[in-house]
């Protein structure tokens, strides 16, 4: 699997690119923005691990300019930025999963691989028998169209971004309203009520962390026993 490594820390960059090699992992490393953005322009990858503090050129616009290409390659954004806010902007910005530094390396593997047996390279996400098609804005059941409103599209477009992982509910509120809108976290919840209902017949389930967020699977019963 070709991985390009985007980050800027010399000594992290050795030793995560090397780890990564050990695991499988073709590996090419770029210091800064504009480096990798001609490395991603000039060869296809499989997975992008993108730090956000870049030289040259910002982790964001370095995101933004691959999305403006065409580019739908997997990106997974290493940060040390623990905003929410900032978080929903790489997401925003066209990332596909994020991890917070200090992360561990099997957690990293882990997400990596997920976000390759869940992304196409033409951008799809899916989950169980629910998927996802950028081009075209749509949601289908089983390749049956779904009709959801904007806001329960952004909502579920969110939770199919991290399937298995758990989006905490302001997360969720600033990539649906925005992040000026002053709409209570709890109108959360009644957009992901709509969005049971309209997936009672999909092969997936939302599940509520209390307290935390919601969680997007295809195997509920299993992540509920894991809960326990």
């Amino acid at each position: 699997m070709k991985l390009l490594l985007v980050e800027d820390d010399f000594d992290l960059s050795g030793v995560l690119g090397k780890s990564l090699a050990a695991r499988g992992f073709d590996v090419l490393c770029c210091a800064d923005g504009i480096e990798a953005l001609a490395a991603a322009r000039k060869k296809p990858f499989d997975v992008l691990v993108l730090d956000l503090t870049l030289p040259r050129l910002d982790g964001l616009e370095l995101l933004q300019r691959l999305r403006s290409d065409g580019s739908r390659v997997p990106v997974l954004v290493l940060t040390a930025r623990g905003a929410v806010s900032e978080r929903v902007a790489g997401l925003n910005a066209g990332a596909d999963d994020y991890l917070a530094k200090p992360f561990d390396l099997d957690e990293l593997v882990a997400r990596l691989g997920a976000l390759t047996r869940r992304l196409g390279r033409d951008g799809e996400l899916r989950c169980g028998q629910l998927r996802y098609e950028p081009a075209s804005n749509a949601f289908y059941n089983n390749e049956v169209p779904l009709d959801l409103s904007p806001r329960e599209g952004d909502l579920l477009r969110s939770l199919m971004s991290r399937v298995d992982h758990v989006v905490p509910k302001e997360e969720l509120r600033i990539a649906v309203f925005g992040d000026n809108d002053e709409t209570h976290v709890d109108a959360i919840e009644v957009i992901v009520h709509r969005l049971r209902k309209k997936l009672q017949r999909a092969s997936v389930e939302i599940l509520t962390l209390r307290g935390v967020g919601y969680l997007l699977c295809d195997d509920a019963s299993a992540v509920a026993q894991a809960a326990r």
